[in-house]
Parts: C-alpha cells; structure tokens; sequence
C-alpha cells in the first residue's frame, strides 16, 4: 500500500512538474506571437525548436553543429568538475576532521576563494596557453570552491555520540573518520557537487571564449555576433537541460551512496 502511495505521489509531482513547463511555453509563446515580445527581443518557442532541429545538421552560423558543440563543452565541463570533486571533497574532509590540515589550508583557501573564476583567465593563459587545459581550469577554480565548503561543513556535523561509542570500542581516530565521518558528511557533500555543476556550467560560456572554435558557449557568443538570437536561446537551453540531466545522475548517486538518510 505504502508503495502504491509512493508511486501516486511520485505522478501527481511529476504531471505538476510537466503541467508548469508546459505553461511557461504557452505563455512564451503566447507574447511573442501576440507581439508584447518582439521575435528580435525573445524568439517564440516554436522558433527556438526549429532552429535547435536545423542545427543538428546545419553547421552555421558557428562552423560546428550542436551534437558537436555539446560534445566539446561536455569535455570542457566534466574534466573541470571531476578535477574539482576529485581534489577539493578529499581536501574538504581532511580540513573538516584535522585541526592541523585545517589551520595550514585555511588561510590560503579563504584568500582564494573570493576571486571570481573568470578573474583566473589571464593567468591561466600564461600557464596553460587556451586549449581544453585553460577551459577546464576555469571550470576547476568555479567549482572546487563548493567542494571544500560541503565537505567540510559535512564531516563537521558528524554525530559526537558516534565519534564517542567507536571510540570507547577503541577505533582509531583515521579509522572514525573512514568509517563514520566520511559517510556522516555524503549528503552535504553531495549537496557541494550539485553546487559545483551549477557553477561550472554557469563558467562554460566565459571558459569557452578563451579562443575557443566549438561548443555550447561559443555557439552562444557566435549568435550575438550575427545577431541570432535563436542560436543564443538554443545554446542556453541546451546548457539548462544538460545541467538538468547531470543534477539527476547526481542525485541518484546520493540515493545510491546515502541508503540509509531518511528520506
């Protein structure tokens, strides 16, 4: 029974979840064709679809077709992200449960966090040049800063009750931390990653400008130069669904490794 209630539950959010896309499309579609939004302002949906249709086979007005592009920006962004996952949850965890990790990493961490990812470019030219290393670097500095802040925040809210019944069984203080405070802060950081893909993609289009000859935000920044605005809206609801997809696979990788929360 409870199943079935699940299940009830689970279609009634999603023809919710449908009925308020489908609505914001009407009512888009609605002002560009009664013309309070001009096509040159905001291209009606139906536009946007067309033009996202052509571009799967019509390489202008960027040189490359969408499948293409999107390939190109999902390099860019994953090797960014991972790069970030990889080194900043590990790095967060250990500033979380170390006090001496904490007090040498901070002060450099906090100095570097406030500086805006696209204020890296400069730099990153000189030290990498403007190829995919340059554009998954700035993805890197937008999203690494997540990371460390979940993760830290999450092993900090391990449950000392916890810590203090494994150490009355006599665990080590490293084995506490394996066994009980790295699965205590999963659910933030796992928070702290859907927090860094938000950021990274947000950083794509500034990443790809770096002398960039393909993907999404190039594709962006070609259609303001030829004034196509129905490639700019393509290329951004591209970005929103991939972005989408990936939040998706993300949360269902916290069901996976995060059994027992209660949901």
């Amino acid at each position: 029974m409870s199943t079935r209630k699940k299940g009830h539950i689970f279609d009634k959010y999603t023809v919710i979840s449908m009925l308020s896309v489908l609505t914001f499309l009407l009512i888009w579609q609605l002002l560009t064709v009664s013309g309070i939004l001009s096509e040159k302002i905001l291209p009606a949906p139906t536009k946007v679809s067309a033009t996202l249709i052509d571009k799967l086979s019509n390489e202008n007005p960027d040189g490359a077709l969408l499948q293409t592009n999107i390939l190109v920006s999902l390099k860019v962004a994953c090797s960014g992200l991972f790069l970030a996952i990889i080194i900043g949850i590990p790095l967060g965890w250990l500033m979380g449960w170390y006090r001496p990790v904490n007090r040498f990493v901070r002060p450099i961490f906090e100095m570097m966090r406030p500086i805006p990812p696209i204020a890296w470019i400069p730099l990153t030219i000189l030290w990498v040049g403007i190829g995919l290393e340059a554009k998954a670097m700035i993805i890197f500095f937008a999203s690494f800063v997540p990371c460390v802040i979940n993760a830290t925040a999450g092993i900090k809210s391990t449950n000392q009750t916890l810590i203090n019944v494994a150490k009355t069984y006599g665990a080590s203080n490293f084995t506490i931390f394996l066994k009980i405070g790295i699965p205590s802060s999963l659910p933030m950081t796992f928070a702290g990653i859907r927090i860094a893909l938000n950021s990274a993609w947000s950083t794509l289009v500034a990443a790809e400008l770096l002398a960039a000859n393909a993907g999404l935000g190039y594709m962006i920044n070609m259609g303001r130069q030829f004034g196509r605005v129905d490639i700019i809206v393509v290329g951004m609801v591209t970005i929103g669904v991939l972005g989408f997809l990936f939040s998706w696979v993300f949360t269902k990788l916290e069901g996976i490794f995060v059994k027992w929360r209660t949901v």
